[in-house]
């Protein structure tokens, strides 16, 4: 890219995914009234773009056609050129994706491409585009002439299409029937789980593997839900058992934790592998798959007691508040797979490298990760091995101790020695671009994985950290009463979204149940409540992508449903209240939870596993939930003592409140009026464990608490 070059309209933009573009020769405008305006005075179709700023395939494209002068003078002269950064967008993304999909028997990606009438009604639609003609199918600059002579000869056609394809549009994603979503839903989502368990490399179906973290959270809770009676002791012909259903979770972490997909010299998770095997990924490192992940692997650090796990999440948290986090105290959006304009370079390692700067170690080091002579990396354009090495795990530490006559502990050691060295090696070479924007929703995932990693692992940092985010996200990202999307070096802007509601609100949610502090309950309350007055759809039941208030309309309203690498708009707002139902005993929020699922539930039930987030939020509206109140001044050790022992025990569907029963415990009292009669019993601290609006004697030892817990939790 040539900053030499007239800048186009993109230059005064925030995103850095159109800034990246704007020195492009291609005239690109942003999104907005301005260019539809001009396509529509100048009888031209719009050429619509949208990615992402760490997205390899629109870097591939951006360097074979957006850079290419005769290509910008075609898209030019024929077109009004409109470039859309997704994670800014995600409304105007949802929309033409469905578009994409539907004209691509389902296939859809980045970067995407769709041609529109002015009116923004879509013409047709694909993904990336080769420059040139190959194997029989036209490239990029084959489609522009294509379209300009149909624009010009035979328009009628695309109107046709055109209002085809945007009665199709609205239609989809409106609720039609209803299917009985309960335990057996429950049930059924593991059994799918099953059915698609690769069992020699974890993950389910085959490559590529996305880490898809919700839907192991969602097979532990099962498996450790037993009171509840998800899933039997022993199998039942397709219905695996809690044990295989654990099982199924942990081995897929193991795996990936092993794999090339993560990070092994500087944590953190790349994108998605490339293979069955989790060796090779797309080398991005997006920040709402590090917040997942971290609560997948707090769950299967609770629900198993492994350490390994709980190492897993330190690491993934290490790296989020090294790499990933703004000097304001929230975090970016992502890491970008390329550097020197080629993947994965920054993380790939020959035995050269190894031999080096490890000396006598590298043998063993090279042998624990995995490295050959010939590498192990395959460049993807001919399939050949550049003799690059991604460092993974291929076999345990304990079988490569013995193949090299060392103890389990020396070899550990050595490891531990090889990966300082090689990050500091690494740190020399030259990074991959940073996607330093903020986004409210992601952040609210990694808001609550962060609070809740640092009360279970007693991490006063993480905590910190969680609080600073939360401080930052409630400051900084409103204007006028109203939640903003995305921040950047001071700027906040865009309307926020259904997502950054609901993604927030759960994110306060978790802050509280890790803090115990009303403040965030009654954010969160707030975040909910707003969300149902801007986003709620009352003749569907389900929330829309965009407020009420929105001005910027689209052609069709986006209802997102399905949990993919992110989960859905609709499944998180859903989850958030049904905690907030249930916390504030609030009838009417949990009845727009229950609806929203009820809306949902033809979708949920036809296909289970895409829709793990929102099973979350069902598990709280049919699972026998507790709420534990304790009771007691905060400074007490003996109240502390109570808490700490809630935090022994994987209690997924469980509300812990703190009520101190003087005046520090009115702000408590009035979100949640019910706890003023749970009171400390002859002047000592006291818990309460309520069921079903029912609580049982309070006790006022950890120890009488934790047989009460493991008399009626899922605990193990």
């Amino acid at each position: 890219m040539s900053n030499q070059r007239t800048p186009n309209a993109l230059v005064n933009e925030s995103s850095p995914y159109l800034l990246q573009h704007a020195y492009n020769p291609v005239a690109w405008m942003p999104w907005g009234e301005a260019a539809f305006a001009k396509a529509a005075a100048e009888d031209k179709p719009i050429f619509l773009s949208i990615g992402y700023a760490t997205c390899h395939w629109c870097h591939v494209m951006e360097r074979e056609s957006f850079e290419n002068e005769e290509t910008a003078a075609l898209l030019n002269e024929h077109f009004v050129p409109i470039k859309v950064d997704r994670e800014e967008r995600p409304d105007v993304d949802a929309v033409y994706m469905a578009v994409t999909q539907g004209m691509s028997q389902g296939r859809g990606g980045w970067p995407m491409s769709v041609w529109l009438f002015p009116d923004r009604r879509p013409i047709t639609a694909g993904t990336y585009f080769p420059p040139d003609d190959r194997w029989g199918r036209p490239g990029f600059r084959s489609i522009l002439r294509q379209i300009n002579d149909v624009w010009h000869n035979r328009r009628a056609e695309l109107e046709e299409q055109a209002q085809g394809i945007t009665q199709w549009l609205n239609a989809q994603g409106k609720p039609v029937g209803k299917a009985e979503l309960g335990i057996a839903t429950l049930r059924l989502n593991a059994t799918e789980h099953a059915r698609r368990f690769d069992h020699k490399h974890g993950g389910f179906e085959t490559a590529p593997k996305f880490p898809t973290p919700h839907r192991l959270s969602a097979l532990i809770r099962a498996a450790a839900s037993r009171t509840a009676g998800i899933l039997p002791a022993k199998a039942e012909g397709e219905v695996p058992s809690a044990t295989e259903a654990l099982k199924m979770a942990v081995t897929t972490l193991d795996a990936m934790a092993d794999g090339g997909i993560h990070d092994q010299v500087g944590g953190g998770f790349h994108r998605y592998s490339t293979d069955r095997e989790w060796l090779t990924p797309h080398f991005e490192k997006m920040l709402y798959d590090q917040a997942l992940l971290v609560e997948a692997y707090l769950d299967a650090w609770q629900a198993t007691g492994e350490p390994r796990h709980a190492e897993i999440a330190r690491d993934i948290l290490e790296y989020t508040l090294r790499d990933l986090r703004d000097e304001g105290g929230a975090f970016h959006s992502a890491e970008d797979a390329d550097s020197e304009g080629v993947e994965g370079k920054f993380y790939v390692w020959s035995t050269a490298d190894m031999q080096s700067h490890l000396g006598g170690d590298a043998a063993v080091v090279a042998a624990a990760w995995g490295c050959a002579q010939a590498g192990n990396f395959h460049d993807e354009s001919s399939g050949t091995q550049t003799g690059e090495n991604i460092l993974h795990l291929p076999r345990p530490l304990d079988q490569t101790a013995k193949l090299h006559g060392l103890e389990p502990a020396t070899l550990r050691a050595t490891l531990d020695r090889a990966r300082e060295i090689l990050f500091e090696v690494r740190s020399h070479r030259v990074r991959p671009l940073l996607d330093d924007k903020v986004l409210t929703d992601w952040n609210g995932l990694m808001l609550g994985a962060i609070a809740r990693a640092g009360v279970l692992l007693g991490e006063s940092r993480y905590l910190q950290a969680a609080n600073q985010c939360a401080e930052f996200l409630t400051r900084m990202m409103w204007r006028n009463d109203r939640l903003l999307h995305r921040y950047r070096k001071g700027n906040a802007g865009i309307a926020g979204f259904v997502d950054d509601y609901a993604f927030l609100g759960n994110g306060l949610f978790q802050l509280f149940q890790a803090t115990l502090e009303p403040r965030w309950l009654e954010q969160a309350a707030t975040l909910g409540r707003e969300m149902v007055r801007l986003f709620w759809n009352e003749e569907e039941g389900l929330f829309h992508t965009q407020g009420s208030d929105e001005t910027d309309k689209l052609i069709a309203p986006n209802r997102s449903l399905y949990d993919g690498a992110i989960p859905s708009g609709n499944s998180a707002a859903a989850l958030l209240l049904a905690r907030l139902g249930r916390t504030l005993q609030d009838e009417s929020l949990l009845g727009l939870a229950r609806r929203t699922l009820e809306s949902m539930s033809p979708q949920i039930a036809g296909h289970t596993p895409g829709f793990n987030y929102a099973l979350a939020a069902l598990e709280h509206l049919v699972l026998p939930g507790q709420e534990i109140v304790i009771a007691g001044e905060m400074a007490d050790s003996a109240t502390k003592a109570l808490i700490a022992e809630t935090r022994k025990h994987y209690l997924p569907h469980a509300i812990v409140i703190h009520h101190e029963p003087d005046a520090e415990g009115e702000a408590i009292r009035k979100l949640v009026p019910f706890v003023a009669n749970q009171l400390p019993v002859n002047g000592q601290p006291a818990a309460y464990l309520c069921e079903n609006y029912t609580c049982k004697a309070p006790v006022t030892t950890p120890q009488a608490l934790a047989e009460l817990i493991r008399g009626t939790s899922a605990s193990p």
